[in-house]
């Protein structure tokens, strides 16, 4: 089977109301270009029908695939899965909520050919947009909770790590999905160290992004803000061990070229 060259991963949890226009607006985008394309729906163990909208619009929408774990691991997991799984020269995951929309692949595409590895879209860079805000609680969480994963793994340029709209290319999701642990939502800035540390290209990319309802995110249990700090410094940790094995993929390609 020839390699498509673009695969849309949509890592998805109680998502049985809105998959399903998700997956039309994304085929419709997509079946306009001129390029081959995959789209996979990574079912994180939802209690709701998901998986099952999910494969029923399989049968109307080409090139669709639903994998569906029987277990809920956390977003991180199933991103991390759906990149690893995926068969695009390119791959790109995006928040099934539709809070950044597939369109703005016209924009991240033309970064294809300028030798980058990792596009990421970003709220705070200049010429992205909010459209609709967070509840005013969030917004706080979230400003403080970027500004110490700045500091933490210094990631200075970086002032929004958590938008869930990034791509891929195929290498370099087969090296970082492969060395990712992080299962809930601090998987992004661990995914953007990684890239860094591995010596891949990074390209920022402004987003229109629109607050959607729904959100899983709360200040304890197993998504929420405590349990994302507590894997920032577990990250940080894990750099300094040796953990995530940098050296040994450094000297390798050092030896490679």
């Amino acid at each position: 089977m020839e390699q498509p060259f673009l695969s849309v991963i949509i890592p998805a949890y109680k998502e049985g109301e809105r998959i399903g226009r998700n997956l039309l607006e994304i085929d419709q985008y997509l079946k306009e270009k001129n390029y081959t394309y995959e789209i996979v729906v990574v079912v994180d163990g939802s209690p709701d029908n998901t998986a099952e909208v999910a494969r029923n619009y399989a049968l109307q929408v080409p090139h669709v695939r639903v994998i569906d774990n029987q277990e809920n691991h956390g977003k991180g997991y199933v991103v991390r899965q759906g990149l690893l799984e995926a068969k695009g020269r390119w791959r790109l995951f995006l928040d099934a909520d539709g809070s950044t929309s597939i369109t703005h692949l016209d924009s991240f595409s033309s970064q294809f050919d300028a030798g980058y590895d990792v596009i990421i879209g970003s709220r705070k860079v200049e010429g992205a947009f909010v459209q609709v805000h967070q509840p005013r609680h969030r917004e706080i969480m979230g400003e403080g909770g970027n500004w110490l994963i700045r500091i933490v793994l210094g990631l200075w340029s970086y002032p929004d790590t958590q938008c869930g709209f990034k791509i891929l290319s195929d290498a370099a999701a087969k090296e970082i999905a492969s060395r990712m642990v992080v299962d809930r939502f601090g998987f992004d800035f661990e995914l953007i160290a990684l890239a860094l540390k591995l010596g891949f290209k990074v390209k920022q990319m402004p987003v229109r992004w629109m607050n959607e309802e729904g959100s899983t995110v709360k200040l304890t249990g197993p998504n929420g803000f405590i349990q994302v700090l507590i894997d920032l410094w577990k990250t940080k940790w894990r750099f300094l061990a040796g953990a995530y094995h940098i050296r040994e993929y450094t000297k390798k390609k050092a030896i490679i070229v």
